[in-house]
């Protein structure tokens, strides 16, 4: 039962590799591989070299006409499998995908049976890896964000909850294949293994004139003409997802997909295949794509009706979808209710301005429920109904660390330098949520998303911060936006970044978008400068002038204020102090931004072999939402991890515990012992966050795996010291080597004028 894998293919052999290894290691071996070259300018021949032997490879290429379904229909005419199967060039199957599938075709004889479909941002070896443990069985997915709500197959339960393996009635196929798909553009036919001969026999192919959505009117025509059906949920399909050009998206995430003729017309298209079959599965498919349609005309194209700028292209698009409802069945009509009816019945009667009107009424109430409901809301809206138009403020200077959350990092510091060497010259605001926070020199203190927040945020001239600001701030012109960022970047950024586990599909769009504000981005060292320039695609001012935060690391005076801090913490003078600061794990979290965290260092164990002479003071990152049970350790642990200014902690530190989290860059300016507890370094290096350097190269201290390693490094610091001694050195050179305790004073002088 041979099967004819077809993949278009137009450019990024990168993902083709991946997609050609995944076939190679397949453990169903009866298949002939069709590529389809859609205008390339890659050498396809040269790369096709190392793949001769697995299977025979045909490649076609494409002459005049361009897009998938053209490549598709050609891949169709030169195969010879018993079963065709479109893969697209930049997904990857799981090693038994084929043969579960072939599996399921033997024992039910069906025309078509489909598997599970997976969206991943992983590259093939880390997906792989994720999803299975270490006895072979099947893991959780944990962390991988897959919430594009218009593919993913996840959202099909009852697929994923029935047995392994399945003969399908109808309805479970249509269920599966079109209905628990959120849009038209979700319908797909990948990871769906066909009979060639059904295929053949009724002459289906791809509509070459549609060149996003080409997919769901196929598969339609396709079901309304198979009897049948099988489904394996243990056959896995990698949908990848990742964000460049728009050219570099899947078809069906390009903003094309989403056009109003590409829509409408495929429509049309596919409502015209069905219409010409009297069958009961023809009709029934058109119930399920008129529901798509309704749903696209209710949800998207009425609400835009009110805001369309073109009033003569308004009227003509209105006119097709009035005559597109018109023509549905009237009980489907009839089944829909409230505002939803009377925008159909609108659409029936060609009324444009009863749609409108129920849409507004519909957003009014909408908007309504969301004041009452969320206390953030009406703030917002005061924002931007009122505040943006008072006058802005150029001596008013709004200041902002880790969402509010404490008072820190380098805003903290560029402030206080502010306050002190200019006094009475600017009126500082500081978003602070807790109420103790005890913050030197005049300001005003407003909490988060308060309505003093959007206030001040409104009218500040100056906006310090460190992290991503929340999307919905309005830039007004004349606004300075100074981002000092957090850290040297140890893990990957924004669009380094192919797989991101701790974000939405949106990270990288958000993130861009907001860097499009900043005014100012200030690099500590050359390194990051480099790094920050590309994952953010930052092409203005870049402050190469060291971190602010660390210029009380370089104070003269550094060792009386760390005997100040020491006495106010209650920390033991006649002891040594170990501060331990990891960083938060992406798949470990009870929601997004709130991570979990379980100690792995054995306390009773360190307390035992070191509590003579140390103490050990714990501080975990700020994302992470735990709290940490030391019960019964008084005098030996101390937990600062809601302390504000993680730097004061640094000075009162004889020695650094880290694991991946970026304080061992700032540490590392005191040039005091670091060792790093890397207990799970293969998983989070390879799986979880790529790292921008080789850590096993140029860390200055030892990679430790056990809390019984980490004592013993602990009782021969000395030791490591001069055996990293070198290593520390070019470390600090790298890292280190701008600051100098004046960065404050440098980035003051660059973005505020002043000398």
């Amino acid at each position: 039962m041979k099967v004819s894998v077809i993949i278009p293919f137009h450019r990024e052999l990168s993902f083709l590799e991946e997609c050609m290894q995944s076939l190679k290691e397949q453990t169903f071996n009866d298949i002939e591989i069709i590529i389809v070259c859609d205008h390339i300018e890659e050498d396809i021949e040269a790369f096709l070299e190392d793949y001769q032997g697995i299977a025979p490879i045909k490649v076609e290429h494409l002459e005049g006409k361009s897009g998938v379904a053209a490549a598709r229909n050609l891949g169709m005419s030169v195969a010879s499998g018993e079963y065709i199967y479109f893969l697209d060039s930049d997904d990857y199957l799981q090693a038994d995908t084929l043969e579960l599938l072939i599996r399921s075709a033997k024992e039910s004889k069906a025309d078509l049976v489909y598997g599970r479909m997976q969206w991943t941002w992983l590259r093939r070896s880390q997906f792989l890896m994720k999803m299975y443990n270490d006895d072979g069985t099947s893991g959780d997915d944990d962390g991988e964000d897959i919430s594009n709500d218009d593919y993913v197959d996840e959202k099909d339960k009852d697929l994923l909850l029935s047995d392994i393996a399945s003969k399908a009635d109808r309805g479970t196929a249509y269920n599966h294949l079109i209905n628990n798909k959120n849009s038209v553009r979700g319908i797909s036919v990948l990871n769906i293994l066909i009979r060639r001969s059904l295929v053949e026999e009724h002459g289906l192919r791809f509509n070459e004139e549609i060149i996003y959505l080409s997919d769901y009117p196929f598969v339609l025509e396709l079901l309304s003409v198979a009897r049948e059906y099988a489904y394996n949920n243990q056959a896995i399909y990698a949908k990848r997802d990742y964000r460049g050009d728009d050219g570099l998206l899947p078809l069906g995430q390009q903003k094309g997909s989403k056009g109003f003729s590409e829509y409408v017309n495929t429509y049309e298209y596919a409502n015209g295949l069905l219409e010409k079959s009297s069958s009961s599965e023809a009709r029934e498919l058109k119930l399920l794509l008129d529901k798509k349609i309704i749903k696209y005309s209710v949800s998207y194209f009425a609400p835009n009706l009110r805001v369309a700028t073109n009033k003569k292209v308004r009227d003509k698009q209105f006119k097709r979808i009035c005559n597109i409802v018109r023509d549905m069945d009237e009980d489907l009509i009839k089944s829909y209710s409230g505002d939803d009816y009377r925008i159909l019945k609108g659409f029936i009667s060609g009324n444009i301005h009863k749609v409108i009107r129920v849409v507004n009424r519909r957003r009014i109430i909408k908007r309504v429920k969301q004041l009452i409901k969320n206390e953030r809301e009406f703030p917002k809206l005061l924002y931007r109904k009122i505040f943006l138009r008072l006058s802005m403020k150029d001596n008013w200077v709004f200041c902002e660390s880790f969402f509010g959350k404490n008072y820190s990092d380098s805003p903290k510091y560029i402030f206080e330098y502010l306050s002190k060497n200019y006094p009475g010259k600017y009126k500082f605001i500081w978003v602070m949520d807790k109420k103790n926070t005890k913050i030197p020199y005049p300001h005003r203190k407003v909490k988060r998303f308060s309505i003093p927040y959007v206030y001040y945020l409104a009218r500040c001239k100056y906006y310090i911060f460190n992290v991503r600001h929340p999307v919905w701030i309005k830039k007004r012109k004349g606004n300075i936006f100074l981002q000092t960022w957090h850290g040297t970047p140890l893990k990957q950024l924004v669009f380094d970044l192919e797989n991101i586990n701790a974000s939405t599909v949106r990270y990288k769009e958000e993130t861009y978008k907001q860097s499009r504000a900043w005014d100012y981005l200030i690099a500590p060292n050359q390194y990051s400068s480099d790094i920050f320039r590309r994952c953010f695609k930052f092409d203005k001012v870049m402050l190469e002038t060291g971190y602010p935060r660390n210029d009380i690391l370089h104070y003269a005076n550094k060792e009386q204020i760390a005997e100040g801090i020491k006495e106010r913490l209650g920390i033991p003078k006649n002891k040594k102090t170990i501060l331990y600061a990891p960083t938060w794990r992406d798949d470990e979290y009870y929601v997004k931004g709130q991570y979990k965290f379980s100690l792995k260092l054995d306390l009773e164990y360190m307390r035992e072999k070191l509590g003579e002479e140390y103490v050990i003071l714990l501080r975990t990152h700020y994302h992470i939402a735990d709290s940490l049970d030391i019960a019964g350790y008084d005098g030996f642990a101390f937990d600062f991890s809601r302390y504000d200014d993680i730097s004061e902690l640094y000075l009162i530190s004889d020695c650094l515990i880290t694991d991946y989290s970026s304080v061992f860059f700032d540490y590392a300016n005191l040039k005091r012992p670091m060792l790093f507890f890397t207990y799970d370094l293969e998983k989070y290096r390879d799986i979880l966050r790529g790292f921008y350097i080789d850590i096993e190269e140029e860390l200055p201290g030892p990679l430790l795996f056990t809390t019984e390693e980490v004592v013993e490094a602990i009782k021969k610091l000395d030791q490591i010291k001069d055996e990293y001694n070198k290593k520390y050195d070019d470390f600090y050179n790298k890292y280190c080597s701008w600051e100098d305790g004046e960065a404050s004073k440098r980035v003051v002088e660059a973005v505020f004028k002043l000398k």
